[in-house]
């Protein structure tokens, strides 16, 4: 039984490699991109969804690619939207037993079988975030890109908040407990910015990368 599962765990190495070796070279290329995150159940009905999709399309009219999780909800809906753009729509999907399936408004897209293979390509080939509301997946988004940018395993790039009434409560939180109790700094929060509409989003992109012209490529994990 030992052997059989040292066996399993072995193999189980070269599925992880060869998920890393397709998304590496299915987006290698990719050129300059914007991930979108939220929920997958905010569906058309949604105002969310609507302003995801009208993002979505801003930003591939912009000359970036944007990355979703692939699924449905506010990921189908910048999907949908970058779908109608000048750039490519990609959607990175996981296999899960409820809830995700690919949407239909990919250009390319590929499914993983682990979760942390398509998180590392989720950031990796992206030059922002941009999070709408959702639920547990997307917070994990959230604090992880937060993490790797205050801990300098990637280099600082703009993590935007879409929604300030839904934000509101865990900022508010962040900053009373977190700092209160030294767990963070306040200039940890320099990392965050809260818009409302998709012009907020677009200013706050233009300021970047006129700022920062040379971030035009992969956002690329340290050693």
């Amino acid at each position: 039984m030992i052997e059989d599962l040292r066996h399993s765990e072995t193999w189980r190495v070269f599925r992880i490699q060869s998920e890393l070796v397709d998304g590496f070279e299915n987006l290698f290329g990719l050129g300059p991109a914007v991930t979108v995150f939220g929920s997958a159940r905010l569906g058309e009905g949604s105002p969310y969804y609507q302003q995801a999709m009208e993002l979505g399309r801003f930003i591939s009219d912009a000359g970036f690619a944007v990355i979703t999780g692939g699924g449905p909800g506010i990921m189908e809906a910048a999907n949908r939207g970058a779908k109608q753009g000048k750039s490519k729509s990609v959607g990175l999907n996981i296999h899960l037993p409820h809830e995700q399936y690919p949407n239909k408004y990919q250009d390319i897209s590929l499914t993983f079988r682990y979760f942390f293979v398509r998180k590392l390509m989720l950031v990796k080939y992206a030059l922002a975030y941009i999070i709408f509301p959702g639920g547990f997946g997307t917070m994990d988004e959230l604090f992880e890109s937060l993490t790797l940018v205050q801990t300098g395993k990637i280099e600082s790039f703009p993590i935007i908040l879409y929604g300030r009434e839904y934000w509101k409560g865990l900022i508010d939180w962040m900053k009373e407990s977190l700092v209160k109790n030294g767990a963070v700094s306040k200039e940890d929060f320099s990392f965050i910015s809260i818009v409302d509409t998709t012009e907020d989003v677009c200013h706050l992109l233009k300021e970047y990368f006129n700022i920062n012209p040379e971030t035009l490529g992969n956002n690329s994990l340290k050693k």
